[in-house]
């Protein structure tokens, strides 16, 4: 039964994880939370004990192999190039939708939640600390971007030292492959990860705490859905790739992304889903997909603080100059990139945001209290976000594997060199 269970495709399983969270949430209500909330939390704490050791090994191992050609640093800023697009397309969206639902008009005398003060970098203080003195702590306290630089360092120096360093080539490619092999085992564990997470979140919210903020929950929906459906399915079209391939690779990353409302707790699956359905080469993806965990956050950090502004805007009667929509704009695009590796960085973000437009910080309380409710499809953005661009780079540059992309192929799992095999079209598993 359980082989029978887990030939079942992943998308297919988390799926049905999520139905019957929601099922399970309105059956137990907020009961929902004693019982299922302690599941979710082991799916998440496995998760997250796999994504510091990946990105070490990955992009270690990815530096180490793009080294040995010409290209690596054009794809390296092609990337962040199409990173910083995507969010101004974002930001645009956001934006229009913001006008289009006003979500602001019409409210009065909301409940505040309880906001805790976070203190923003500056620019300087977060390049600053992408150095880490101590390599170890950042591994053991899950400082990504430090995770990143440290990894890149000992890339580059297996490339400087050549054959020297053979031996320690492969310790880093066999230890990518061994932390590629219990990832997949904790992957297969989504679906009741996604079935606990959902029906807590379904269980522990009422009707009551949705109702006034419904507009603004449609309008983030909304956009998010646009975003993701029109705007990224028309760079798509621009590069000559089928829509439904993408979204058939990407499904089980932007599932486990809704339910989890991690990016960096989604990490894994994108990966895997990046390199194995969409065909982004192993060496390239193991770059830019962390990367874009970390600094690609149109959710987040674009869509939700210009509807948000709009928002609170509206509600305190104040007209939005232009100055001020591109202040918004700006901070949105370039805001991402240096907040990364913040904790909550949607609050954050929008603290930036409404601060820089010159917007009454207080309203960050009134929609605090359906911040879970609207991240989960915020989250959804980023993750998507964070696989288009690779896509769309890899498409640029030549490297994509289109077989794989559209599923004439299988990628042959964990396979660290992506070689594939011909068994028809890729399963999910």
């Amino acid at each position: 039964m359980l082989r029978r269970f887990f030939a079942i495709p992943l998308w297919q399983r988390t799926f049905g994880g999520l139905a019957l969270g929601v099922l399970a949430g309105l059956i137990l209500g907020p009961a929902a939370e004693t019982w299922l909330q302690p599941i979710g939390d082991v799916y998440l704490n496995l998760i997250r004990m796999v994504v510091a050791p990946l990105v070490l090994f990955t992009i270690a191992s990815s530096i180490a192999k793009l080294g040995e050609g010409a290209g690596a640093v054009r794809l390296g800023m092609r990337t962040i190039l199409w990173f910083a697009l995507t969010s101004l397309l974002a930001v645009l969206v956001g934006i229009a939708f913001g006008h289009l639902i006003n979500p602001g008009l019409g409210l009065s005398d909301l409940p505040l939640g309880e906001v805790t003060e976070r203190e923003i970098p500056t620019p300087l203080q977060v390049l600053i600390g992408v150095v880490p003195t101590n390599p170890f702590a950042a591994l053991a306290e899950g400082r990504i971007l430090q995770i990143i630089f440290f990894s890149a360092l000992v890339g580059a120096a297996l490339v400087a030292l050549g054959e020297r360093a053979a031996g320690a080539r492969r310790l880093i490619d066999e230890g990518a492959s061994i932390i590629f092999r219990i990832t997949r085992w904790v992957i297969q564990l989504t679906p009741f990860g996604v079935f606990a997470l959902i029906g807590s979140v379904v269980g522990g919210y009422g009707w009551e705490a949705l109702l006034p903020l419904g507009k603004f929950i449609i309008a983030i929906y909304a956009a998010c859905l646009f975003h993701i459906l029109v705007v990224y399915s028309g760079l798509l079209k621009l590069h000559g790739l089928k829509v439904t391939s993408f979204f058939r690779g990407a499904f089980a990353a932007q599932q486990t992304a809704f339910a989890t409302s991690s990016s960096l707790g989604t990490l894994p699956v994108t990966l895997r889903q990046t390199v194995e359905r969409l065909g982004v080469p192993q060496a390239y993806a193991s770059f830019a997909v962390p990367l874009g965990a970390n600094v690609k956050m149109d959710g987040c950090g674009a869509i939700y603080p210009a509807i948000a502004s709009i928002f609170i805007a509206q509600y305190f009667g104040i007209e939005l100059t232009l100055t001020q929509y591109v202040l918004i704009g700006l901070t949105a695009v370039l805001g991402s990139l240096g907040t990364a590796g913040v904790p909550g960085t949607s609050i954050v973000m929008l603290t930036l945001t409404l601060s820089t437009a010159g917007l009454p910080l207080e309203g960050i309380g009134y929609i605090i209290a359906i911040d879970r409710i609207i991240d989960m499809m915020r989250t959804a953005t980023n993750v998507t976000g964070q696989m288009l661009v690779p896509v769309l780079v890899a498409k640029e540059e030549g490297i994509l594997n289109e077989d794989v992309y559209e599923g004439r192929v299988a990628w042959l799992p964990g396979d660290p060199d992506e070689r594939a095999m011909e068994t028809g079209p890729a399963a999910g598993i």
